[in-house]
């Protein structure tokens, strides 16, 4: 909850997402898991609720900058046990949208923005390469400019929505061989010529959502679906990466808090030796120790929530964030599948997934060690 940071507004949001997400989401988890994605027909509901866009801007269909209220969609999103359906949509709405949202031109907002607010058209972000991940600047996708447009060629992967999504934010050199300084945004469109899925990636958790390795060939992409400077596209990614990583955080706590308490409610029932095991001192220990931890995640979480809804840079606080909750939420869902038993190993039981998806939270976004390394940097210089 955020009762300490909302008002009634927002607390009616919570409602309204809360019995959507039981309604609507929830009872076909296993359904879409099963087809490894999300029905387009979703992005319409959400868009249509409004939930995709609480944080833009409401000429463009959003609901005016609303930060708080879009981490409230978060949470009770992450309450449907799936991971991946959650990052499907997040990938969309939480870090694909922002950079058009930000520095898109007009007619680019109207083209991408306002159908992805209301969830008629899907987009994905594109960054990640087979040899590069964390270290953005070493991408080597080209983007040569001739002619009132740019050509592109190159190879994406781990590339959320990508199967699926109707554009592409993608990360581009536009200066060869020059590091961050030569990187810019692209808005490519998937019926672009040249521009195809690769491949369908399989993954360890995250089921509903799909992952793509993409390709560019001699992708000819007009000149103005360049987002923001050109050879600037380094510095509007690393913006966006406060909320993205802020958010996933978020979310994992969400994920976390209820698996914690449905393990709770197992161990109650369970009994062994004649009594249940949650009357087993050893056993009470741990969770009191989780129980403390995950209040700690939770607020770090709030604390970067409020600073970045009133415009305040969170470099810091998300980076914190992202480190703390990853590492925390796993020992947490690790304990509670061991809590289960046997059972738990089982694909029988709701914490199986979990444990799967959460592991994510260690790697996407930026993974632990490079979240070390910039909270050393910045505190260490």
């Amino acid at each position: 909850m955020l009762s300490l940071f909302t008002d009634e507004t927002h607390e009616a949001y919570r409602r309204s997402m809360a019995e959507f997400v039981a309604k609507e989401v929830t009872p076909h988890v296993d359904e879409w898991e099963e087809q490894g994605e999300i029905p387009r027909e979703l992005y319409h509901k959400v868009g249509e609720m409004g939930f995709l866009g609480l944080k833009f801007d409401e000429a463009y269909g959003g609901g005016g900058g609303d930060y708080i209220g879009q981490a409230i969609w978060i949470q009770e999103l992450a309450k449907c046990g799936a991971g991946g359906l959650n990052a499907a949509l997040s990938a969309h709405s939480e870090i694909a949208l922002p950079p058009i949202a930000y520095f898109g031109s007009e007619d680019m907002k109207q083209k991408y923005l306002v159908p992805g607010i209301d969830g008629q058209k899907v987009a994905c972000l594109a960054i990640t390469e087979p040899d590069a991940g964390s270290d953005v600047a070493s991408i080597s996708t080209y983007a040569r400019k001739e002619n009132g447009h740019y050509v592109v060629n190159g190879t994406k992967t781990f590339i959320t929505n990508g199967v699926n999504a109707d554009f592409a934010v993608t990360a581009v050199k536009t200066i060869p061989d020059s590091g961050y300084q030569g990187i810019s945004l692209l808005v490519i469109d998937k019926d672009t010529p040249g521009f195809t899925v690769s491949r369908k990636l399989s993954k360890v958790g995250w089921w509903s959502s799909d992952t793509a390795e993409l390709s560019f060939q001699d992708c000819e992409v007009p000149a103005e679906n360049l987002l923001g400077e050109e050879n600037q596209g380094f510095f509007l990614i690393m913006q966006n990466f406060q909320w993205e990583r802020l958010t996933l955080a978020i979310g994992s706590v969400a994920a976390t808090d209820m698996i914690l308490q449905d393990t709770i409610s197992y161990m109650k029932e369970r009994k062994q030796f004649g009594r249940p095991i949650s009357s087993f001192q050893a056993l009470q220990h741990r969770v009191a120790d989780h129980l403390a931890a995950l209040e700690a995640a939770r607020q770090l979480c709030y604390s970067a929530l409020i600073k970045y809804s009133r415009g305040e840079n969170i470099a810091k606080e998300s980076t914190m964030a992202k480190l703390f909750v990853a590492e925390t939420t796993q020992k947490i869902i690790d304990d509670c599948l061991q809590f289960h038993g046997g059972y738990g190993y089982t694909m029988e039981y709701p914490v199986q997934r979990i444990w799967r998806d959460n592991r994510l939270n260690k790697i996407g976004g930026g993974t632990t060690e490079i979240m070390r390394q910039i909270l050393s940097a910045l505190y260490l210089g």
